[in-house]
């Protein structure tokens, strides 16, 4: 053989591995109407870090599912830029679930609610979701404070001054006479949500006034849920946080009225008509 020619190699015989045989049943087994009894959307910030576990711990259960979706969100959180996030709702609200029926579905914003308006709120999901009740942060939290029989109520926000007016002119239009209302000054949603719930329990303290007859406290991005009954005892008056009042107002729209004390006084009451 010349130099530098490559010696032959011998051909190679491919060993064909038979195909393992898959058996279709001949069983059809019962279909249900739906893996659970009910269910509740969530259409979430993609910055949010709170409504999605609050709501996994307080209204997900064998019998209700919780499904998310996410819409953009840019910080800082101003009233321009809350409503911004208005022409994704209908889009969010598509992608849960699509072509099958929910029970409520939630919108967890609170500050975007008082700016957008709860009438456009609805009116954006309903586009996806004909006919689904449409629970809203602020539209939760009145139902709340009036199933409460509370009318003068103290308010506290995380957010700047800005961002909080369309909050106070909210509550104002829908009756309630504001005793004291205080703000963090926060403008990034997500430095929010890490406010330690014990400081939660303190601002509170300080910001409900001695003549009002419950505490609000506004944005689904604080972690006020998990300690709204040490606030009740702190303070020996009710207390309503975002996320409780749209867990409550989901729970009941699903039909579960069972009393909830270990989450505070809201969750022992029925859903009223306001």
């Amino acid at each position: 053989m010349p130099h530098g020619e490559m010696t032959p190699q011998p051909e190679r015989t491919e060993t064909m591995t038979p195909e393992t045989p898959i058996t279709v049943s001949g069983s059809r087994p019962e279909l249900e109407t739906r893996p659970l009894a009910r269910r509740v959307g969530l259409i979430i910030l993609a910055t949010d870090h709170t409504s999605e576990p609050d709501f996994h711990r307080m209204v997900a259960s064998e019998r209700i599912g919780v499904y998310v979706a996410r819409v953009p969100y840019a910080n800082p959180t101003t009233p321009d830029n809350l409503r911004r996030m208005q022409p994704t709702l209908t889009n969010g609200a598509g992608l849960i679930l699509p072509g099958e029926e929910l029970d409520a579905i939630c919108y967890s914003c609170t500050a975007a609610s008082a700016v957008i308006g709860d009438a456009e709120v609805a009116a954006a999901i309903n586009e996806a979701k004909p006919g689904v009740p449409v629970v809203t942060p602020p539209l939760a939290a009145t139902r709340g404070l009036r199933a409460l029989d509370a009318k003068r109520i103290s308010i506290l926000t995380p957010y700047t001054v800005e961002t909080s007016r369309p909050m106070a002119a909210y509550f104002e239009r829908s009756g309630f006479d504001i005793a004291s209302f205080t703000c963090l000054g926060l403008e990034d949603d997500r430095e929010m949500a890490r406010i330690a719930p014990e400081a939660i329990v303190e601002l509170a303290r300080e910001a409900m006034a001695p003549d009002a007859e419950a505490l609000f406290v506004s944005c689904t991005a604080l972690r006020a849920a998990v300690v709204v009954p040490h606030m009740e005892r702190a303070l020996g008056r009710p207390v309503v946080s975002s996320n409780l009042a749209t867990a409550w107002n989901c729970l009941r729209l699903c039909g579960d009225a069972a009393p909830r004390h270990k989450l505070g006084q809201l969750m022992t009451l029925p859903l009223g008509q306001g």
